[in-house]
């Protein structure tokens, strides 16, 4: 049986920073108040011109150079987004010719911030089906282009970014994706929602008048879903794997709220010094942030070979997941 083993990560994140104290001379805000209620010190922004398939480039070709191989050797690109260039074509085609993985299949999946936890899924079982032998999957998103900046209880926590991890599949080794776990209730989808922009209320119809055109969460409800959602999802894949908070070597959450991340380590037992974070310096990246946070995990000597990494994800849906990865 084949295994999907990461071979390679990647990032791409816009120059553009912009801090807690940017943000104090356009909403009524304080960085002691982000810091304290989200541990946000500071995100990446586009600039206009910027848009999620160069960010994915970016993470792209640094995973493949990190991993030794050319793009042709790519059979499928999964591209991870809710904030795609266009309706169409897919993000994921505009990179498979940017980079030149010309014999590469391509598509976008959309599930929020949970999107790289649902397509690593998606890659792995794609290899060990046998269908393909090495898939890019990338997780990018640009919310800031969907925010009302001048609401402070969501213009605060997002930023941009992308991350890329390049997995191959494998045979005899023990390495690689070991398991996935993955869950949805649409019922809870009013909670976070951008309403205007597609089929149902599309830019300037008369019946999309009073809908939102930008994201809308709702904070308290979004809390106690992911505390839940986040242990939850951890408890299943350790034991469906027969194993224990104490088997893994590092976890790398969803970077939304430090808040969130802390309290649900503590629920499943994590010792803190087991938790990567970097949300201080990204906020929220939406598919990008557990990408990224692999890719700077290993980039600083966090990630070894053998090591077992558990990510989580929950987002939009609501959706929610977790893999547990033997690097």
């Amino acid at each position: 049986m084949k295994r999907a083993v990461i071979q390679g990560t990647g990032h791409g994140v816009p120059e553009k920073i912009l801090t807690n104290f940017d943000l104090e001379k356009i909403v009524d805000t304080s960085d002691e108040w982000i810091m304290q209620r989200t541990g946000i010190r500071e995100r990446r922004i586009c600039l206009d011109e910027e848009a999620a398939s160069d960010l994915s480039v970016w993470a792209a070709e640094e995973a493949l150079k990190n991993a030794g191989m050319t793009a042709d050797e790519i059979d499928m690109v999964i591209l991870c987004t809710v904030s795609n260039d266009f309706y169409f074509p897919s993000t994921a085609c505009l990179v498979q010719d940017r980079i030149g993985a010309r014999r590469a299949a391509a598509f976008d999946l959309g599930a929020a911030c949970a999107g790289f936890i649902y397509g690593v899924s998606t890659g792995s079982a794609m290899i060990e089906a046998g269908h393909h032998n090495t898939v890019l999957v990338i997780g990018v998103d640009t919310l800031s282009k969907f925010l009302d900046w001048t609401d402070r209880t969501t213009c605060v926590l997002f930023g941009d970014a992308a991350g890329a991890v390049i997995l191959k599949g494998e045979e005899n080794t023990d390495r690689g994706v070991m398991k996935t776990v993955l869950f949805s209730d649409g019922g809870g989808g009013h909670h976070i929602i951008l309403e205007q922009g597609k089929s149902r209320f599309p830019v300037d119809s008369p019946h999309s008048f009073g809908r939102g055109d930008s994201i809308y969460m709702n904070g308290a409800e979004t809390y106690r879903f992911a505390v839940n959602a986040l242990g939850d999802a951890c408890d299943k894949v350790l034991a469906e794997n027969g194993l224990t908070a104490a088997d893994v070597d590092l976890f790398v959450p969803h970077q939304a709220n430090i808040r969130i991340i802390e309290s649900s380590a503590k629920r499943i037992g994590l010792d803190e010094s087991k938790v990567f974070l970097n949300i201080e310096k990204y906020g929220n990246t939406s598919a990008g942030s557990i990408p990224l946070g692999l890719y700077e995990a290993e980039k600083f000597g966090r990630l070894k070979k053998g090591d077992l990494v558990m990510t989580v994800g929950f987002g939009a849906g609501l959706v929610w997941g977790a893999n547990l990865i033997r690097w």
